[in-house]
């Protein structure tokens, strides 16, 4: 059930949610939205209708609008939000100190609105709160990949990854996970329509917040490796299942350092499309 009601009192018969609709089954019946009982199968559960009504009248999935947030006088200015993404860096060096799991599960909750291919919203973030937990999996990635070298196992486009164990067993350099205390793993079921892309978008989102909280991060495609081509054991020990894609890893914690300034790359490559070829035969 798809629990779409109107309060008649609100509404303003404006059609903003029929019109908006990307599955087309508002109907306007006498001035009012309406989704008959046929059509509730079709429906994207994107929530465009309540977000779209000026007037906060319509409610669906038992959602109340009055319990969200309105967008007006709340967005962030564009040369803030321009000097936030411009302004962002991988961070490499953290401080040995936990995050509140209050702010974590903040991060989370906001970065799991990203949108999602064809509106599946099926992501998984699989968190490593603990910094106990991660020296755990930090050692146990380290002692797997030792193996994969002594046994002359490691893939031979990842060859690289010999030279991080001596760096952590004999100088304790991790060059993995960077010493962070967090890592957060996001996946997605392989059926939905764009499971890697739906992750690296949550991701993105989640390390744009976490800037505006003095939270560092880490795009880190070791991890990635790690876990899928040299050390896949550790997937089952995370319960990862197997019909979820691993889209990306994110190591994130306090940084140990501060950037002041953005810095300054070439201008973007933009190619203008100002006409099309001649179509194929």
């Amino acid at each position: 059930m798809l629990d779409f009601k109107v309060d008649r009192d609100k509404c303003i018969s404006c059609g903003g949610c029929a019109a908006d609709c990307p599955a087309l089954i508002i109907d306007m019946q006498a001035g009012y939205p309406l989704i008959h009982a046929t059509k509730e199968k079709q429906c994207y559960r994107c929530q465009h209708c309540l977000a779209i009504c000026p007037t906060g009248a319509v409610s669906i999935l038992g959602r109340d609008p009055a319990a969200s947030q309105p967008l007006a006088g709340n967005l962030p200015q564009p040369d803030q939000l321009s000097t936030l993404i411009r302004g962002r860096r991988s961070v490499r060096r953290y401080l040995d100190e936990e995050l509140p799991s209050e702010l974590i599960d903040e991060l989370l909750a906001t970065a799991w609105h990203a949108p999602t291919g064809h509106n599946a919203r099926q992501i998984n973030f699989y968190v490593v709160s603990d910094r106990n937990v991660m020296a755990e999996l930090r050692e146990a990635a380290y002692r797997g990949i030792r193996e994969n070298v002594e046994n002359g196992q490691l893939p031979a486009r990842l060859s690289f990854f010999r030279d991080f164990v001596p760096a952590w067993e004999q100088s304790g350099i991790d060059v993995i996970f960077r010493g962070a205390p967090h890592l957060l793993i996001a996946t997605a079921p392989k059926r939905v329509a764009a499971p890697e892309a739906d992750c690296l978008i949550a991701l993105t989102s989640f390390e744009l917040l976490a800037q505006t909280q003095g939270v560092g991060t880490l795009w880190n495609g070791l991890a990635k490796w790690t876990f899928e081509r040299i050390v896949p054991q550790l997937r089952s020990r995370i319960a990862i299942p197997a019909d979820q894609t691993i889209g990306y890893c994110m190591s994130f914690g306090l940084p140990a350092m501060a950037y002041h300034r953005t810095v300054q790359y070439d201008a973007a490559p933009v190619i203008r499309i100002k006409t099309l070829g001649p179509a194929d035969d």
